[in-house]
């Protein structure tokens, strides 16, 4: 008898679950009013879906996320960020879940998933940099690529 594995709930068919949790990140996405990247965040614990998140401005701001220079407003929090601290403001933890992003976390979202105990991440887009994948590399969290 196979063991449950709450980090693979899906077993054999994590891989098929992964690209469809990926494929929601990706219609989450379109939530989002920035006009140069459009990122979408699920996370996801025990085959539940507990918190979601696209990058935008922070509530109260205008949601106008670039500058007239076309360049990301500073203030401008990214997708999984949004969907952390969404999560922490509920009565959910996200200890042992999975983060589904379209892109991959930069470093600065790296840091809130080890500090938020996500244990793994999947996406299908990268960023510009891989200092947030190696980060949680170092950390011991799973990141998977998943290409769509």
């Amino acid at each position: 008898m196979k063991r449950y594995d709450p980090i693979h709930p899906y077993g054999e068919k994590q891989e098929q679950f992964d690209r469809r949790y990926l494929e929601m990140a990706r219609i989450w996405a379109l939530n989002s009013y920035c006009k140069r990247r459009q990122v979408g965040a699920l996370i996801v614990k025990e085959r539940m879906i507990i918190s979601d998140g696209f990058n935008g401005t922070p509530a109260g701001f205008e949601n106008v996320c670039e500058d007239e220079n076309n360049k990301t407003k500073p203030y401008v929090l990214h997708a999984e960020a949004n969907a952390i601290t969404k999560v922490a403001k509920s009565n959910n933890s996200s200890d042992g879940a999975t983060l589904y992003i379209t892109t991959s976390p930069c470093m600065e979202c790296a840091k809130l998933i080890i500090q938020s105990g996500i244990r793994r991440v999947v996406f299908c887009d990268k960023y510009h940099t891989q200092d947030g994948i190696e980060l949680l590399h170092k950390a011991g969290i799973e990141v998977n690529y998943v290409e769509i």
